[in-house]
């Protein structure tokens, strides 16, 4: 799918028809060079997309929340992400402020409208015709306010204020446009995990809130209605992980290419510690995917079989690559805090068996996620859901444990079109985040 920047529009009511270029216009040609306006074309070009706006007290409410997230302040929350109480992704919070506009001012408003006291005079003389766009965007907003989607919006305490996050406002419009035929029921679950990041913590299910090994407090992105949930998943349930075993000895010597190429034109080196946690538990990844994209001139070319089989899963909105574990060193014990995810890990390189104090021969690399402890085997796969809490150790004084890892949407859950929505809101979330300035997104997203 294409990936938009979500940006305030900004109507200028005052404007008047002799001047060169109105506000009105110079928002429509920005949305244009970033693609929204492109999709809200698509949208009323779509057969039946809009049936009529029957009360005008629905099209007047639906036009001050439009109005209210074209002028509504960004407010700085707690969580650089900004998908909950901490962060969509992320289970603390984001120490990074965003870029400041050319104003000084540090909302998304300034960027697009560009404030600068030296900003010269548009060459372009054509009047934008205004109401056309008013009507446009009213009957955008009136209808996308009347979905399910639009519906768990309206439920925040904080909706119509100055206080919203203007991406949510915005949020209804965008999906409805990039999903035309989605019904209410479909979208029904993602609505809820809508509420939930609006700050409805009453939607979690008692299933997770009575459960010792799952830290319902650290949840920031929960999807309600995915049933029960179990610390480690059968791996034969998936054909990634088939995929992967059979072709262990193709992506092992794929590995062992990027190793010799593990330096990039720079001279940096691509394996890193993707957080401050990994860095002090000796944990460093080579990453392949970042936010569920591409890395920007990452040899692909050395591991074509990898690759391809990565892509064959919805990649979610954190990391997917080669980790190595130092020897003696683990990963400290955690939770993920997104119950829409999965993680895929297989054994690429699996340190030797060691003796223990009672002189037995054990397996020297080990995670435990909730209350069951497993460890990797070169070629095989573990399949676990990190919103219980999980940690790793590698016990072997000399040799380093390797894993393929491979954070994905719950597909055993999930369905399809839910999948592709939830990527599409990654996405317009990072781009928002982009749009404002925020310099790492990687850090508010994992």
């Amino acid at each position: 799918s294409s990936i938009i920047n979500e940006h305030q529009l900004n109507i200028n009511h005052t404007s008047t028809s002799s001047n060169t270029m109105t506000m009105a216009m110079l928002q429509w040609r920005k949305l244009a060079s970033f693609g929204l306006l492109a999709v809200v074309v698509q949208f009323f070009c779509t057969a039946d997309a809009f049936a009529p706006i029957s009360t005008s007290r629905n099209n007047f409410l639906s036009r001050q929340a439009l109005k209210s997230s074209l002028h509504a302040k960004k407010k700085s929350k707690n969580s650089g992400g900004g998908f909950g109480g901490g962060g969509f992704g992320s289970s603390s919070p984001s120490k990074k402020k965003a870029a400041r506009g050319k104003s000084g001012r540090g909302d998304l408003l300034s960027t697009l409208n560009d404030d600068d006291s030296k900003k010269k005079k548009d060459k372009f003389s054509r009047t934008f015709v205004k109401s056309d766009q008013e009507q446009l965007l009213n009957d955008l907003a009136a209808k996308s306010a009347e979905t399910v989607i639009g519906r768990a919006v309206a439920s925040s305490p904080e909706y119509n204020s100055p206080d919203m996050d203007p991406f949510w406002q915005l949020l209804p419009s965008l999906i409805s446009t990039k999903f035309p035929t989605a019904s209410d029921g479909d979208l029904k679950r993602v609505a809820k995990m809508v509420e939930f990041s609006l700050g409805s913590r009453g939607l979690l299910e008692d299933d997770v809130i009575l459960d010792r090994w799952r830290p319902h407090e650290e949840l920031h992105a929960y999807m309600p209605g995915l049933g029960a949930a179990e610390p480690f998943l059968d791996p034969s349930q998936l054909a990634l992980c088939q995929q992967l075993s059979e072709n262990y000895e193709v992506i092992t010597k794929e590995y062992e290419a990027l190793l010799e190429q593990r330096f990039d034109r720079k001279g940096k080196d691509r394996f890193q510690s993707v957080t401050s946690m990994n860095y002090d538990s000796g944990w460093k990844t080579m990453v392949l995917f970042y936010n569920g994209h591409r890395i920007k001139d990452f040899p692909y070319n050395l591991c074509p079989v990898t690759t391809r089989i990565m892509e064959s899963v919805p990649l979610a909105g954190r990391i997917a690559g080669f980790n190595r574990q130092q020897p003696e060193s683990g990963i400290p014990l955690h939770s993920d805090g997104n119950n829409m995810w999965l993680t895929c890990q297989m054994g690429i390189t699996v340190p030797p068996h060691i003796t223990n104090d009672a002189g037995e021969d054990v397996p020297s690399a080990h995670i435990r996620v909730g209350p069951e402890t497993r460890h990797w085997e070169e070629g095989q796969c573990l399949l676990y859901d990190t919103t219980y809490e999980h940690e790793t150790y590698n016990a072997h004084p000399t040799e380093e444990r390797v894993v393929l890892h491979v954070d994905f949407f719950n597909t055993l859950k999930m369905t399809k079109l839910e999948i592709d929505v939830l990527q599409y809101i990654y996405d317009m979330r990072e781009q928002f985040m982009k749009a404002e300035g925020v310099a790492k997104v990687g850090a508010q997203v994992l």
